[in-house]
């Protein structure tokens, strides 16, 4: 029976969105953004030389079609990029929903656009409504919070950790995106309550439609600096419909979730979880594609190219991830088994070129080992789900059409 492995490599945009004069860094838009173009073009440049040398060196992903995408998508010829005859099925997709945040791009991805608009924080000192900060503070069982502003989440710690652990009040700020973040100490504050107190404040800010709670655990001391762990979790906003994941669990399949997946669908159509670091969650991946169940669904997101390298504006540390992705795809590809179907793709674009810190509207690729070669054309999002429902012969219930 057919398996399905639909891999979100997080923010690795095209270029080309049609709407992205509407979406901003700044007071700058994002028309011309291209996170892929762009990285590749610094790479034929010498400007990132950080950790790696030379031209963008992707064999896998540009022999399934990756410089083919680019060019479809945007019109741009990435430097080191497009394969003569792409030997994978490739393509380019669009989103619909009006937000370039996870919970939006992976909804969609999965089948579900996102009905309503996210409300965002405003970019003020302080941020949040005295009631919302009111709120954490007594869900904590603090006299108040720290933080209360739009703020990096590794300088924000380095800032207010020695006062967080002073205080013992929480460090709460927020993005670009439609979230509510909340750090603390895992040995100062503690792990669990921390865990508690973002599940206890969700219900509150999903009633304001802020998409996410974030908490974002971390260690160290004020001597040595503070570090963030990898017990972040996110309570996200469910679902407004069934997705691609309830349709597969639904037809007596198994939903394998690789990454913060399970978080972003609050476990819903999930039946089993696999976190960690980006390197640990290949090896998650390789397990899978060794044992996942028959006719099974394993839907992964790899974070780190958008958390580590996308906001932080890093062209070379995001260049180093694509090239270890390529590398580690490489070795699994061969491994797939006859009926299996891989497919690649991203949840919005975070041009690491780019001014700001937010993430870019750019259309994403589609990369399909699995099912022959050749173009797809440009797609939407939702269309990836009605294609990944159509290998595993699952009925899908959104409104998306199969490419395959």
């Amino acid at each position: 029976m057919a398996r399905a492995f639909l891999i979100v490599i997080d923010s690795v945009g095209i270029g080309g969105a049609p709407d992205a004069d509407k979406f901003f860094n700044g007071d700058r838009p994002d028309t011309g953004a291209n996170t892929v173009g762009h990285i590749a073009r610094a790479c034929a440049a010498g400007q990132a030389e950080e950790g790696r040398s030379g031209p963008l060196h992707l064999p896998t992903l540009d022999a399934l079609g990756l410089g083919a995408a680019v060019k479809l998508a945007s019109g741009e010829v990435a430097p080191g990029l497009g394969a003569d005859h792409p030997k994978g099925r490739w393509g380019a997709a669009s989103e619909v929903s009006r937000g370039k945040d996870t919970p939006s791009g992976h909804w969609e991805l999965a089948g579900v656009p996102v009905p309503w608009d996210w409300h965002y924080f405003p970019d003020t000192k302080p941020t949040f409504p005295p009631d919302l900060s009111a709120r954490v503070a007594e869900l904590a069982g603090t006299e108040g919070i720290l933080g209360d502003c739009h703020a990096s989440g590794t300088q924000i710690i380095a800032e207010l950790g020695a006062e967080h652990i002073r205080s013992g009040w929480p460090i709460c700020y927020t993005s670009a995106d439609s979230v509510l973040q909340i750090a603390a100490h895992e040995a100062h504050f503690g792990l669990d309550r921390l865990l508690k107190l973002c599940q206890g404040i969700a219900p509150m800010v999903h009633q304001m439609k802020v998409g996410r709670v974030i908490a974002r655990p971390f260690i160290g001391t004020v001597e040595d600096g503070f570090t963030r762990t990898a017990n972040r979790h996110d309570y996200a906003i469910s679902p407004p419909a069934p997705t691609l994941c309830d349709w597969v669990q639904g037809a007596g399949r198994h939903v394998y979730a690789i990454g913060k997946i399970g978080d972003i669908f609050s476990m819903q159509g999930i039946d089993e979880v696999r976190k960690g670091a980006d390197a640990q969650l290949m090896i998650h991946l390789n397990d899978l594609v060794n044992g996942a169940a028959e006719g099974s669904l394993t839907f992964a997101n790899f974070v780190e190219f958008d958390s580590l390298y996308g906001h932080r504006r890093d062209i070379s540390g995001y260049a180093r991830a694509l090239e270890w992705f390529d590398a580690e795809l490489g070795k699994i590809l061969p491994r797939l088994r006859p009926d299996d179907m891989v497919l690649i793709t991203a949840d919005h674009g975070n041009d690491p070129s780019w001014s700001g810190t937010d993430h870019t509207r750019e259309r994403v690729p589609v990369l399909i080992a699995g099912k022959g070669a050749g173009s797809c054309g440009l797609v939407n999002f939702v269309d990836i789900a009605a294609s990944v429902a159509a290998h595993l012969d699952v009925p899908a219930q959104g409104q998306g059409r199969s490419f395959l």
